[in-house]
């Protein structure tokens, strides 16, 4: 009978030896996780193709506040905190052990630039949304958009339906107009400005692009404008020569 109670305090005893030890792990690794200066984040890792975005940007943000340590850090918050920046569209992050955060970052493709003189620092992206970023980082020569605020998207798509058209035909868009009665005017490269009008959009273009070569052998003026607003030919307007040029 005494065996049987020894027996029975010794089981009980080793029982109760083993939750406690258990139950003191897991307080352990409650204050452990919790605590940064125990596993803190030493290493961040920044990808993606990035043409405008500073990998330094990216870094300073991060870092310009306490990520917490490798459990406490919150991947959606860092995530909602990249995409706040201008030239982020997209952003994903993920913890790597045992102190690493991997961030990638989508970057914001501008379009043109959108009502630059409001708007000295407004662009468009290629999805079609207006951001404020800092325009000195753009080295490539892109399109001005004007247009109504409310209308982006339908700015872009007049963009659209004459830009490739102008390309393959040699002339390049550096600006689209779009009034508040949706009227269109276009601007090219070599300094013509085609007055489009609201309908038969790419109709117009094309018989631009038709009547092009002989508008070019009526004089040797500059064009300043070809108005397409007609249902049949054009009405073309000469830049006048400059001081210069009559003295030449």
């Amino acid at each position: 009978m005494a065996a049987i109670r020894w027996q029975f305090w010794l089981g009980l005893s080793f029982f109760t030896s083993v939750v406690m030890a258990t139950l003191a792990g897991a307080i352990w690794l409650y204050y452990l996780a919790m605590d940064a200066n125990q596993v803190p984040i030493n290493k961040l890792v920044v990808q993606g193709e990035l043409v405008y975005l500073e990998r330094s940007d990216v870094r300073a943000l991060l870092t310009g506040e306490p990520l917490g340590s490798f459990f406490s850090a919150d991947v959606n918050e860092i995530r909602q905190r990249l995409e706040q920046m201008p030239w982020v569209e997209q952003a994903s992050v993920r913890k790597e052990w045992p102190d690493v955060l991997q961030v990638f970052i989508v970057e914001r493709q501008p379009l043109g630039y959108w009502n630059a003189k409001q708007r000295p620092n407004a662009l468009v992206s290629t999805k079609g949304r207006v951001f404020e970023a800092d325009v000195s980082r753009i080295e490539v020569l892109l399109p001005y958009f004007e247009g109504p605020e409310k209308a982006v998207l339908e700015t872009l798509e007049y963009y659209q339906q004459v830009h490739e058209l102008l390309k393959i035909n040699g002339h390049q868009v550096t600006a689209l107009r779009l009034s508040e009665r949706f009227s269109v005017e276009v601007d090219l490269l070599a300094g013509i400005t085609l007055r489009l009008g609201r309908e038969a959009i790419v109709e117009r273009v094309q018989r631009f692009i038709d009547l092009f070569p002989q508008i070019v052998r009526q004089r040797a003026t500059p064009i300043a404008y070809v108005d397409l607003r007609y249902d049949t030919g054009v009405a073309v307007g000469w830049k006048q020569p400059t001081e210069k040029q009559e003295r030449e």
